[in-house]
């Protein structure tokens, strides 16, 4: 009952009212990083949700697009800004996905939606992440974010699938803002995201 229905009913709702309150935020946000990066303030991508649907996730863009001489994309610590660096260590940056929530696209908690290229790197238990919606937080979000490897995120991503309830995504939203107080587990060892999936790590 709670996994068909009253959870993305609590999602529409919250979603819907945490957007209105933070409306004068986002707002704020859209302006400075357009000034920031004179183009678009929002990072917009395809990525797999439920049964592997793809779903287009919005963010706060907090990387420039500075090139090298090749004009190959300069490493993510060299393109995060001073202000893409306060949003994402904030997580502000993700303010944008409430619309993905509203929109029925993603769900306030569950397992974070990933790239596409990913999905042919699963084995037949991590791919049942996709079994639900892809949340803003999760419980690997909450168990150590980027800072914790591509399997032991996997394993929490299918341990919530399989306990998913009222009261476990009630306890991820209230470590996530702990969490996000603290800014923990941001980045993975030496990098600003974290280390690229390669099916084996």
């Amino acid at each position: 009952m709670y996994k068909n229905y009253i959870k993305r009913l609590i999602d529409l709702v919250a979603a819907t009212i945490g957007f209105v309150i933070l409306s004068p935020v986002f707002l704020l946000l859209t302006l400075l990083l357009w000034i920031d990066h004179r183009s678009s303030p929002f990072f917009v991508q395809a990525r797999p949700g439920k049964n592997l649907k793809p779903i287009r996730v919005i963010k706060f863009k907090t990387m420039d697009e500075r090139r090298d001489a090749a004009g190959k994309l300069l490493p993510d610590d060299e393109r995060l800004t001073k202000l893409g660096k306060f949003i994402r260590k904030t997580s502000l940056d993700e303010i944008p996905q409430l619309l993905n929530v509203i929109r029925g696209d993603m769900s306030l908690v569950g397992p974070r939606p990933l790239l596409m290229e990913y999905v042919s790197l699963y084995s037949g238990e991590q791919i049942r992440r996709h079994d639900v919606r892809p949340g803003i937080t999760g419980w690997a979000q909450v168990k150590g974010r980027n800072a914790i490897s591509w399997t032991e995120k996997f394993k929490y991503d299918v341990w919530y699938v399989d306990h998913l309830s009222f009261w476990l995504d009630l306890k991820i939203l209230f470590i996530t803002v702990v969490k996000v107080f603290k800014a923990e587990g941001i980045s993975g060892q030496g990098v600003v995201t974290s280390i690229p999936f390669d099916g084996t790590n």
